[in-house]
């Protein structure tokens, strides 16, 4: 046989034409969109919706508003550019869209008016502006804005002589809370609700004093006043979740609380004609997890009354349709997303699935949605394979359809993994855990493949089968990636999530472990090539695997928890996790906090692991991680510690460090599979 040598791009075109479509690539990530915060017309016609997608030369997410017809004919750019926009909100006329615009000079608001396609600068404001509201009658912008305070002052100096270069001024820290994950530190000031004329001119301050305001924002029906949330309890930096619904009035400005007891009262929305409010919250009873329940009553807060009291799962983004009979609102079931409406009587419809697509990196849940005239709602559909486009519906009708296609033309000329529901008994106690298992896309059921179990974080939140990047990707690499819902997950109700409350990591590893060990039970995995990662309460759980069992040949923690004392004092957030999460306080019990501490275990690791978090992480500081790094060394376990650079919680915030991510954990997980052993040995 004589074999005839051809040009290298040659070979490559003919591998092209001769295969199926590429899996997922790491640099697909830059091509990949998806759509948030639809908003329906009054006329149930049109959807305006924030398009969002990747900036390869700045390496960041931007956002857009774009405009399609609920018959999906017309498919339009509004606001587009290097820029982000967020905030978009629709007026009553239908024509003029407020939304804040994000660039190079700061945020503004901004009114695009649909019919002449032009723009205008609303503000010219010091601070960013966010939750816009119009009001009914089109006249007014209420949103809120963070409004600086003087810091106070820890002694005095005398001036520096002219010309003289001294050191800053020292920051003096005095509030409970004083920095968040992605921002840093806290600026000093509150959040305060503002209102500006949509004429333009000079904005006003509704509310004062040393509390925070917002919340969501929600304008009565005569336009005379505004609801809106706040804590203005006196232990409000301890007790963190205890806000109440205040109505302001704007002749004026008198504030006057409408809600008042233990727990969160928010998401308050005013009916159309006036007469009632409806919003969301819970009785505080110091659990870890507390479902979210939908309430109604009248427009002074009298009458309050629970709607729904049977649906053991978080009501979400409840709001009410154009002729004030329903409420719509999403909730998580078994680890997906549906829309339903209910009517005064508690009378629940299920409208839509599928809703989701939103986060890219892994499988988690959030949407958005919007409903308009004549009950034509819009949503955020997502499924294993594609993130999230725009669907739109009527209630009344079966008929929904995808208005937009936003990565067809990458998604369409890609072989992804299939994703497939299992549900598995845990050995802990025969308990339902429900898991997903993502295939290579070229799955071949005769053979062995390597399983990577990968571990969502929260604790309280929930996978499902969504599209996810970081899967998919594993899953071209060659893995069968498992992923699932242990106890302490949310949608399956409140005593599910809550059998975690102080007891966590807990049974939830048997729920875990008993997922494993059903996939292996199929037959296609090799036994000995098993790897396991987690972010966040993921990496908690991951590093507490790695401390109870040596089976995974390599595991990588993300942004873990590794010691409960030195992260609850740390934290972003210190005040809720101690008065949620434990039963006391670390000095007052310090024993519970360590024998749920991963770092308890460390003597008994072996497996290869590394830590990987961001450099700015303030919710799982890197504290975490470089104290469990340095313990893994002084044992002599084969570790690393990779560090994202400016990099907060959201690790995957801009495009490439979800690449670096998933690069890292894939080349870490090679060096520990015995392949170049088994090369060396010639199998």
């Amino acid at each position: 046989m004589i074999l005839t040598r051809l040009p290298l791009a040659m070979l490559g075109l003919l591998a092209i034409t001769a295969q199926a479509a590429p899996p997922l690539a790491l640099d697909d990530v830059f091509q990949l969109q998806y759509a948030t915060n639809p908003i329906v017309d009054s006329r149930g016609k049109q959807v305006i919706y924030q398009r969002n997608f990747m900036d390869i030369m700045q390496d960041r997410r931007r956002s857009n508003l774009w405009m399609v017809d609920t018959s999906g004919e017309q498919h339009v750019p509004l606001v587009t550019g290097a820029v982000n926009v967020s905030s978009p909100a629709l007026a009553p006329d239908d024509n003029r869209l407020a939304y804040v615009r994000k660039d190079d000079t700061g945020s503004q608001i901004f009114i695009h008016y649909i019919d002449s396609g032009r723009d205008a600068q609303l503000t010219r404001l010091p601070e960013s502006p966010k939750q816009l509201e119009w009001s009914p009658d089109g006249q007014w912008l209420a949103f809120v804005m963070h409004t600086p305070a003087a810091p106070r002052p820890m002694g005095h100096l005398p001036p520096p002589p002219a010309g003289a270069q001294w050191a800053p001024a020292p920051v003096v820290v005095d509030s409970t809370k004083y920095r968040s994950d992605g921002k840093g530190f806290d600026p000093v000031g509150y959040s305060q609700v503002y209102l500006v004329p949509a004429s333009g001119g000079s904005p006003r301050q509704l509310t004062h004093g040393e509390f925070h305001h917002g919340g969501g924002l929600a304008w009565a029906a005569d336009s005379q006043s505004l609801y809106a949330v706040g804590n203005r309890n006196a232990d409000w930096e301890i007790n963190v979740v205890n806000s109440e619904i205040y109505r302001i009035d704007l002749a004026s400005g008198a504030l006057t609380a409408i809600t008042d007891r233990a727990g969160p009262d928010q998401g308050v929305q005013a009916s159309p004609d006036g007469k009632r409010i409806l919003y969301t919250g819970w009785n505080d009873a110091r659990m870890g997890y507390h479902r979210q329940r939908l309430y109604v009553a009248d427009a002074d807060g009298g009458n309050s009354r629970e709607l729904l009291t049977d649906l053991d799962r978080d009501i979400e983004q409840a709001r009410w349709s154009h002729d004030g009979k329903r409420i719509f609102f999403r909730y998580d079931d078994k680890g997906e997303t549906r829309l339903a409406a209910t009517d005064l009587r508690g009378r629940m419809q299920n409208l839509a699935e599928d809703l989701g697509g939103t986060s890219l990196g892994r499988p988690y849940g959030g949407a958005s949605f919007d409903v308009g005239g004549g009950d034509t709602y819009a949503f955020t559909v997502g499924t294993s394979q594609s993130p999230a486009d725009i669907a739109v519906g009527r209630r009344g009708s079966s008929d929904i359809r995808r208005v937009t296609a936003l990565n067809d033309n990458l998604l369409g000329h890609r072989t992804l993994g299939k994703v497939e529901e299992r549900w598995v008994k845990s050995s802990a106690d025969g308990r339902d855990i429900q898991a997903w298992v993502a295939f290579p896309p070229d799955f071949d059921p005769k053979q062995q493949y390597p399983l990577l179990l990968e571990i969502h974080g929260g604790p309280f939140a929930n996978y499902g089968p969504r599209f996810s990047a970081e899967v998919q990707l594993f899953a071209s690499a060659g893995y069968v990636v498992l992923y699932g819902n242990p106890r302490g997950s949310t949608s399956y109700g409140e005593e599910f999530a809550n059998m975690i409350h102080h007891n966590y990591p807990g049974e939830d590893y048997d729920d875990l472990m008993s997922t494993v060990d059903a996939i292996i039970a199929e037959g296609y995995i090799d036994p000995e090539q098993l790897y396991v990662t987690g972010g966040s309460g993921g990496g908690t759980l991951t590093s507490w695997i790695v401390g109870k069992t040596d089976r995974f040949r390599a595991a990588v923690v993300a942004k873990p928890v590794i010691d409960w004392i030195s992260f609850s004092l740390t934290a972003d957030n210190a005040a809720y996790f101690t008065r949620y999460w434990f039963g006391s306080m670390p000095w007052e019990d310090p024993e519970a906090y360590w024998a749920r501490s991963p770092l308890s275990l460390v003597g008994n690791v072996t497996t290869p692991t590394m830590l990987l978090t961001g450099e700015n992480d303030l919710r799982t500081p890197m504290g975490e991680t470089e104290q469990y790094y340095q313990a893994l060394k002084l044992r002599g376990v084969d570790s690393a510690m990779v560090r994202i650079p400016g990099a907060g919680h959201s690790i995957a915030n801009r495009p490439s460090q979800l690449m670096a991510k998933v690069a890292a954990i894939l080349a870490w997980f090679e060096q520990y599979s015995g392949a170049d052993e088994a090369i060396a040995a010639g199998e």
